[in-house]
């Protein structure tokens, strides 16, 4: 109560100051006589340039903000009828200036305007600085400014306010007395003592407590999940200061959540008791394992027991046989042997508890009796073979076998991804393929071979060798490339592209190109990158170039190839200016040569397309007597030359021709004017013989475009591999050997005429379809009746062009046509 009464106190102070204020209505700022200053009057200007006042925010209409100082001018002349009036600094319309006249005084007075005015608000702005002009009424040249910088004085108007308005926690059960489980954050936007508060809880609490000024809340009862679980919690604030309004200052309510959580304290413990089995015990048990938690509920429950060392190849889990107990068991294809001694494993449990906690570490010692047996073993520790890629199944990798070998000796593979593709004689120990492996991208297969009755085990690696079995594959079937015939020779046109899924040199590709015609480009062998060689020309040269790239691997024992079409087409720019026919051209024509007649015609061709060509005077025809058509070349006369008298008797016409974009050397036009019976015209020019050349680079460009295509035949026939080899009909399916015959005796011999006939046959259709080339008729021969090679003979002596065919069976070794 006193403190409301002492915050009372200075409001209403500073009420009963401001009511005179408001009641009283200040005359005009003006003397008691008016007179009339003289022309140098007195001093006209405010005591100060800056003047400071204050006033409260949220103040009513016409309340005066308060300064320490009088703020106004002092009236030299009685006669001054001063006004005041802001100027700036009062965008919002807040303030009005007013005179008040005292004495020999004219007091500025800053009031709040009343009607529609918005409210002060110092959270919004705090200061005002108001630039107030004052001047005197009917007096022009007296005119002078000061500053008023107003303070915005805070009123106890907002209330605190939570941020957030919701707050959620989880502690333990187990959490100690006085310990601070949470904060809740409140603020106040006034300033001073008008900004504080102070928090409490909206309904007393026991177990809880909440600071009045930082809002941290603590513990201050013992928790018991038993009895609740959950505590819903409302906080508010309390304004310390007076409110402007009279409410009570509380803010919004702030809730907080606490949940209580039984924690989980203890830690399972393990009991471990180990066993030996037997080596023919199936589904052995290695060892027991027991697990406790003092925990009740869910954070008693045991979530598992893992093996966390000493088995980096798996080959032993845990599996749970009862509530608590754990057995240790391994996977059938534990290698005993690599465990002589047995091995230690470290185990460790967890519970099921939040957090989950973990038992200690505890190691245990696995070992199995092994039956005793004779000093017998594989012949090998690991049997390392090699396969090569393309062997077909039933290949034989190897032959595994004990020594000394038992009488009743079963091998067999053990189950695994790798065994999927080997099959095993039983009896034999012969390990063979069981599937193709030119589609599996895996090198290395590691099998492990089993004695069934002495339980040995070896280790068979098989590594499989990369075969050339994949072909080079371009990236696209086929290219078409537009290449600008202006290119510099060396420019790269286009790459092509091939990849093969072949390893090492089976899969490193070159390039070449194939083609029986010379070709204005070239090839890079290793990165397929095609440039140009030779100047393209569009004018003479073939518009398109149809050629073969190959893409070769470095496959051994052979290589493969693909080849795809190239299609480059010239792309004609205009690259050529126009040429005229005729040169220095001269003439004479009489000077009562008829107007429009024709003098001569101008001819000029442009060899990119035979585009037409523009014609233009350039010099020499000033004074207008000649006319060129653009269009037609034609030189006519325009104006009579009876009144013409031109330099030495000539006219020099400078004539030019363009194709709209490169334009001519010019030619000269020579023109004698002449009196008297003269021939009407007469005129002589020098050939250039463009025509001609224009006519020979067309029939160039059109034989580049009517070459016989002979590479797409040969092609065809020799380089495409259509056919597969066949064995003859009479070739046997079996063959019968003695049990005792050397190593590298023959087996078989077999004879096949075909072969022979089908080369006969190739070079037959090589003759048929042309394949003489230029050999005159009759120089090879192939008689009707031949059945071999050696029937083949030649008519008349060998030309050094010999046929492709002939050259392929010379390299073979063939000596005999």
């Amino acid at each position: 109560m006193g403190r409301w009464a002492g915050m009372q106190a200075p409001l209403l102070g500073l009420a009963l100051l401001l009511l005179p204020l408001l009641l009283f209505q200040p005359p005009p700022c003006r003397g008691q006589n008016i007179q009339t200053a003289p022309q140098n009057g007195p001093h006209f200007g405010f005591t100060r340039a800056v003047y400071h006042a204050t006033v409260y925010e949220n103040s009513a209409a016409r309340t005066y903000a308060n300064s320490k100082v009088k703020m106004g001018i002092h009236l030299s002349q009685r006669s001054w009828e001063i006004r005041y009036r802001v100027t700036s600094g009062d965008d919002e319309g807040f303030f009005k200036a007013e005179e008040y006249v005292l004495g020999d005084f004219c007091f500025l007075r800053i009031r709040t305007k009343g009607g529609n005015a918005a409210i002060l608000n110092r959270e919004i702005q705090d200061n005002y600085v108001l630039t107030v002009k004052a001047y005197v009424k009917g007096e022009a040249l007296l005119e002078t400014w000061t500053k008023v910088s107003i303070q915005v004085l805070d009123m106890n108007d907002l209330r605190p306010l939570f941020s957030p308005t919701t707050y959620s926690v989880t502690i333990a059960e187990s959490t100690p007395l006085r310990t601070s489980i949470a904060q809740v954050t409140a603020t106040d936007a006034d300033i001073g003592s008008n900004g504080e508060f102070y928090y409490f809880f909206k309904e007393k609490m026991e177990l809880f407590a909440v600071h009045p000024t930082s809002g941290v809340v603590s513990l201050s009862g013992k928790l018991n999940t038993d009895e609740q679980n959950r505590y819903d919690l409302e906080i508010l604030a309390v304004d310390r200061g007076m409110k402007l309004y009279g409410n009570n200052g509380v803010s919004s309510t702030a809730k907080l959540f606490v949940h209580v959580e039984r924690m989980n304290e203890h830690a399972p413990f393990m009991n471990l008791v180990s066993h030996s089995p037997s080596w023919l015990d199936k589904n052995a048990v290695y060892a027991m394992v027991t697990v406790e938690d003092l925990d009740e509920g869910l954070n008693g429950e045991i979530d598992s027991v893992v093996i966390v060392g000493g088995d980096p190849s798996e080959q032993f889990f845990v599996e749970r046989s009862d509530e608590g107990e754990f057995a240790i068991k391994a996977s059938e294809s534990v290698n005993w042997e690599a465990y002589p001694q047995g091995c230690n494993l470290t185990l460790q449990a967890k519970d099921r508890g939040t957090p989950q906690k973990f038992s200690s570490v505890k190691v245990v010692h696995i070992k199995v009796n092994k039956r005793q047996t004779a000093d017998t073993r594989f012949e090998k520790e690991v049997y390392d073979v090699s396969l090569n890629e393309i062997s077909p199944p039933g290949t034989i990798v190897a032959a595994v076998k004990l020594k000394p070998e038992p009488d009743d000796a079963e091998y067999i593979l053990t189950p695994s991804a790798d065994s999927a593709f080997f099959q095993m004689n039983t009896l034999t120990g012969v390990i063979s393929t069981a599937r193709w492996f030119t589609q599996v991208s895996r090198d290395v297969y590691n099998l492990e071979v089993l004695e069934i009755d002495s339980e040995l085990k070896v280790k068979v690696r098989v590594t499989v060798d990369d075969a050339n079995d994949n072909t080079p594959t371009f990236d696209q079937s086929s290219y078409e490339v537009l290449v600008n015939e202006s290119v510099p020779v060396g420019t790269n046109v286009f790459t092509v592209s091939a990849v093969d899924e072949d390893k090492g040199e089976n899969g490193y590709i070159t390039y070449s190109i194939s083609s029986l015609q010379p070709l204005p480009f070239k090839i890079n062998q290793f990165s397929g990158v095609i440039s140009t060689t030779k100047e393209l020309d569009f004018e003479s040269s073939s518009e398109s170039y149809v050629f073969v790239v190959r893409a070769s691997d470095w496959g051994s024992p052979y290589r493969r190839e693909s080849e795809v079409n190239v299609t480059v087409h010239l792309e004609n720019i205009n690259d050529n200016q126009p040429l005229f026919e005729r040169v220095g051209c001269q003439g004479v024509i009489a000077r009562d040569f008829p107007v429009d007649e024709v003098i001569t015609t101008m001819s000029a061709i442009d060899i990119d397309e035979l585009e037409l060509v523009k014609y233009k005077i350039i010099s020499g025809n000033e004074w207008g007597y000649f006319d060129l058509n653009p269009d037609s070349g034609v030189l006519s006369l325009q104006r009579s030359l009876s009144a013409a008298s031109p330099k030495n008797g000539i006219f020099s016409l400078k004539i030019t021709a363009t194709d709209g974009e490169s334009f001519s050397d010019p030619m000269f036009v020579n023109i004698s004017v002449v009196h008297g019976k003269a021939p009407p015209k007469s005129f002589n020019c020098k050939e250039t013989r463009v025509a001609q050349k224009l006519a020979e680079k067309l029939l160039k460009k059109s034989k580049a475009g009517t070459k016989p295509k002979m590479e797409e035949g040969f092609i065809d026939l020799f380089s495409v591999n259509r056919q597969t080899p066949q064995f003859d009909k009479a070739f046997p399916t079996d063959i019968a050997v003695r049990e005792d015959l050397n190593v590298g005796s023959s087996l078989m011999r077999h004879k096949s005429d075909r072969f022979s006939i089908r080369w006969r046959d190739s070079l037959k259709l090589y003759l048929n379809l042309g394949g003489r080339g230029s050999q005159p008729e009759g120089r090879w021969s192939i008689p009707s009746s031949c059945s071999n090679m050696s029937d083949v003979s030649l008519g008349k002596t060998l030309n050094p062009e010999l046929p492709p065919l002939l050259l392929l069976w010379h390299m073979n070794g063939i000596s005999e046509y």
